[in-house]
């Protein structure tokens, strides 16, 4: 299997990268692409489900494509082919998050230890792996710790980096949490920027994103973030979804974070308007939401783990609620969801698998 891998690798990355070692980002599309407002009919179970998982917390479809799971009590990232097929395996201590940019490097939210005057300290950490390096072979990275610097230990000690999302000019966002929010310049609720410098070839931690309030529990906030997913345009906004049970929980636990830029100011704003009265931003639509993904047309999924509910709903790029499904029957506890074509894949955190469901309108194609 590894020899068929590498010569996957010598063959396709090449492909891949060209002479610039990363993707052409103009084949991504513009800011605002038409999407599928009405539909398709019913998905469908596929059968066999993908074992072998421990309280998996995140699932990412990758650009090559691969798949890619934060196997979070085996303390591993699993690399995946859309066959199911186990490529190989990344030990990192309480995989949570995970993103990726378009020179395919991983962005990781994990833990790490350390040790302290003799005692050993376990703080939440960020990494980035550089697949490209060992030519794809996962087991052979080395993942680098690029969050907590020391100055964030002394000044956020109990923070949790908690979401990441990459951007088409490989810039990408962390999301951080803690219970220390008084600060009006760098409270514990923040997202962290990092931003891309030398021409896309690499990244350098800029400041935290301005404008978005840390405790306030209505629309674009930084309280008790999850998931970032950023869209597959040439743009600068992100679902978010948001923790059940914090301080000033917000009732609109699933958000469409829209960059904009005047004169006068830049930052965030809800890309649609509440009194539109669409699904997506009805108050307390989500219960506990954990997962979400973006298929090509523009739709949106949330997987949403709140007992009772156990589903995955969909929504057009509009925010109409299109095809929901699930409960016990088919999920206990779903945490992310990937989609890749015409296929969604969805993340069982209590089930420890990964159920695939497919469109019934493309069964026969």
């Amino acid at each position: 299997m590894i020899k068929k891998f590498l010569i996957f690798a010598i063959l396709v990355i090449p492909i891949l990268f060209g002479c610039s070692d990363k993707f052409n980002i103009n084949q991504l599309g513009d800011i605002h692409g038409a999407g599928n407002a009405g539909g398709d009919t019913l998905y469908v179970h596929v059968n066999p489900d993908w074992g072998g998982f421990n309280n998996p917390q995140a699932i990412l479809l990758g650009k090559e494509p691969f798949i890619y799971v934060c196997d979070t009590d085996n303390n591993r990232i699993v690399m995946l082919n859309t066959a199911g097929t186990v490529l190989g395996t990344l030990s990192i201590k309480k995989p949570i998050a995970i993103s990726q940019d378009y020179r395919l490097n991983l962005i990781v939210c994990a833990e790490y230890d350390t040790v302290i005057n003799g005692i050993t300290n376990t703080y939440s950490a960020v990494y980035k792996i550089d697949l490209f390096a060992v030519n794809h072979v996962i087991g052979n990275a080395i993942p680098k710790l690029i969050l907590p610097r020391t100055e964030d230990i002394s000044s956020h000690p109990l923070c949790k980096f908690t979401a990441v999302t990459a951007f088409y000019d490989n810039s990408y966002y962390v999301a951080r949490t803690g219970t220390n929010n008084t600060s009006n310049s760098d409270p514990d609720n923040s997202i962290i920027q990092f931003v891309p410098v030398d021409h896309y070839h690499d990244t350098t931690l800029s400041n935290r994103v301005p404008n978005i309030d840390p405790l306030r529990s209505g629309m674009i906030t930084a309280n008790g973030i999850n998931c970032m997913t950023s869209f597959n345009k040439k743009n600068l906004d992100f679902i978010a979804t948001f923790d059940k049970g914090v301080v000033n929980e917000t009732v609109f636990k699933a958000q469409w974070f829209q960059f904009f830029s005047t004169i006068a100011s830049e930052g965030y704003k809800s890309a649609i308007n509440q009194a539109a009265g669409v699904a997506f931003v009805q108050p307390n639509r989500f219960g506990a939401p954990t997962g979400s993904c973006i298929d090509p047309s523009g739709n949106i999924y949330i997987a949403d783990g709140d007992p009772g509910k156990d589903s995955v709903f969909k929504f057009s790029p509009y925010g109409d609620e299109l095809q929901s499904f699930g409960g016990l029957t088919w999920f206990s506890k779903p945490a992310g969801v990937a989609f890749f074509d015409r296929t969604l894949y969805v993340l069982d955190s209590q089930k420890n698998m990964i159920r695939r469901f497919i469109l019934s309108t493309d069964l026969s194609q």
